[in-house]
C-alpha cells in the first residue's frame, strides 16, 4: 500500500511534517483563545447577567395559563370535539356513546377525548370494562374570561365605526 505524503519521504521526514502540522494547529487554537484584558472586559460586559433579572415595575406573565388557553382552544378548534363536550354537557357518557353520534370508530373518539384530557376540559374515570368521560368546565371559564377582555375592545371599536358611518351617510344624504 502507497504511503499518502508519498514514496520517497521517509519516516524521519514524515515525522517533521507531522510535528511541524501540530505546532501550527496549536499555534492556531492559542491566537483563537488568547484574549487580552481590554477583550476580557468587553466579553464579561457583552455576557452579563443583568438583563436577566426581571426589573421592580416589570409585568411579570403567568404562562401556564396561556398555555391553558391554548390547549383549550386547539381542542375547541374541531367540530367533533366541540359536539362531544355538548354531549358530555347533558352528563357523564362512556367513550362508545360519544362515538355514536359521529359515526366513528372507538379508537377515533379516544383520539379526540385525549386531546380534550390534555386541555383539562374532560375527565374520564374506569368502571368496569369501560371508560366514563364527564365534562369539566373550569377551562370553559378561563376562555371565557380571556374572550370577555376582548369583547369589550371589540364593542367600543365597532361603536366607534358605527358612529363614523352613521355621520357619513348623514353626510351623503345633506
Amino acid at each position: 500500500m502507497a504511503d499518502s505524503t508519498g514514496p520517497s519521504m521517509t519516516s524521519e521526514a514524515r515525522a517533521a511534517a507531522e510535528a511541524e502540522r501540530d505546532a501550527f494547529f496549536a499555534r492556531k487554537r492559542d491566537k483563537r483563545f488568547n484574549i487580552s484584558p481590554e477583550e476580557s472586559r468587553k466579553s464579561a460586559e457583552n455576557y452579563s447577567t443583568n438583563r436577566l433579572t426581571i426589573p421592580a415595575g416589570a409585568q411579570i406573565l403567568n404562562h401556564m395559563v396561556e398555555y391553558r388557553l391554548d390547549a383549550t382552544f386547539h381542542a375547541l378548534a374541531d367540530p367533533t370535539r366541540r359536539g362531544m363536550l355538548a354531549h358530555l354537557a347533558q352528563g357523564e357518557k362512556s367513550i362508545g356513546d360519544l362515538a355514536q353520534p359521529f359515526a366513528m370508530s372507538f379508537a377515533g373518539a379516544s383520539k379526540h377525548l385525549k386531546v380534550l384530557e390534555g386541555a383539562g376540559l374532560v375527565a374520564r374515570r374506569k368502571v368496569g370494562r369501560s371508560y366514563m368521560c364527564a365534562l369539566k368546565p373550569a377551562p370553559l371559564a378561563e376562555a371565557e374570561q380571556w374572550l370577555k377582555q376582548w369583547e369589550k375592545f371589540w364593542t367600543v371599536r365597532l361603536d366607534a365605526l358605527e358612529a363614523i358611518i352613521a355621520a357619513d351617510q348623514k353626510a351623503t344624504r345633506s
